[in-house]
């Protein structure tokens, strides 16, 4: 197939790409041409690049028509935020494509009642990001039911891979806490540290974006979560690291009324959206109907980015 991937020079796009191109699919990546992959690959010779800014065609209400006129057999869209950039792009892909998958996050269930999560329990989602992802895939989902317009929403986790600074055991991503935790020193995790994250390596998200196309047929219309076998818990999160480089973990708890006067502004603003969504999601929809196979644990995921960190010097430990 020709498959148009708008924003696929990021995260997910570093491994989806090369990934559609051994798959045989011809493929055109839409970028703001401002970001390369983050690891290298002979696919990429193969993939056609085409420069456009979305905000900036939104606003001409050009967007849908230049990705139609690129004539795609599929779309996949990793980079919609809102309803009104999915309609635009639906109402002019509708009845000309076989295929669209949106990227949407598991942010969309907002507080978790029972866990893991599954696809259909009822949400509260809370804050920009999950309200508006989840009004996007409420359209979408309502389109493909009602209007037969063949849309699959997939649900990333904390998206980590070699590249860029994964989300720490603290719940945000200032990089020192790893250099910490690999020192003994004394890292202190907020209330008693038994909130959860939940991982997943992008070449896994990459793999579950695959697999929806080849399960054409079961993937159509619905939804899934797309991250590791299992969340962990910060407080086991920083021991696993600590042990990485011989060391028992030095761990001090305090309330979150004091723990957040003790970090920056955006990093307490950071954990607080993570541990007040704590997600823990199921993946058995997608291992049944897709045959997704996570390769990677949620530390094993994040081990690969640290030392990827280590290697660049952005994680210093003698």
């Amino acid at each position: 197939m020709r498959i148009v991937v708008i924003g696929g020079s990021g995260h997910i796009g570093t491994y989806l790409i090369p990934r559609l191109v051994s798959a045989g699919h011809e493929v055109i990546n839409i970028s703001r041409g401002k970001s390369t992959p983050y690891q290298s690959s002979q696919a990429w010779n193969g993939v056609k690049h085409v420069v456009l800014n979305r905000s900036e065609e939104e606003r001409n209400g050009q967007f849908g028509k230049k990705i139609l006129e690129l004539h795609p057999d599929a779309v996949i869209d990793l980079i919609c935020f809102s309803l009104e950039s999915a309609k635009q792009l639906v109402e002019a892909l509708e009845g000309k494509i076989q295929h669209f998958i949106s990227c949407g996050t598991i942010w969309v269930h907002g507080h978790s009642k029972e866990v893991p999560v599954t696809e259909d329990q009822s949400r509260s989602p809370f804050g920009d990001y999950g309200i508006q992802k989840a009004e996007i895939e409420s359209y979408l989902l309502e389109k493909a039911r009602r209007d037969g317009f063949p849309a699959t929403v997939l649900h990333p986790g904390h998206i980590v891979g070699p590249g860029w600074v994964p989300l720490n055991p603290a719940g945000h991503f200032n990089p020192q806490v790893f250099v910490q935790l690999a020192k003994g020193e004394e890292v202190t995790l907020p209330n008693f540290g038994l909130e959860t994250v939940h991982h997943v390596h992008a070449d896994d998200v990459a793999q579950a974006f695959v697999r929806a196309i080849e399960n054409w047929n079961s993937s159509i219309g619905e939804n899934f979560h797309v991250v590791s076998p299992a969340a962990i818990t910060l407080r086991g999160y920083a021991e696993e690291v600590a042990s990485w480089f011989g060391q028992l973990s030095n761990l001090k708890y305090l309330p979150w009324n004091e723990w957040h006067l003790t970090v920056e502004e955006n990093e307490a603003n950071a954990t607080w959206d993570h541990i007040a969504h704590s997600p823990s999601c199921s993946i058995e929809k997608a291992k049944r109907l897709l045959n997704y196979q996570p390769r990677y644990s949620s530390l094993e995921a994040v081990r690969e980015s640290v030392a990827w960190l280590i290697n660049q010097g952005v994680i210093k430990i003698n």
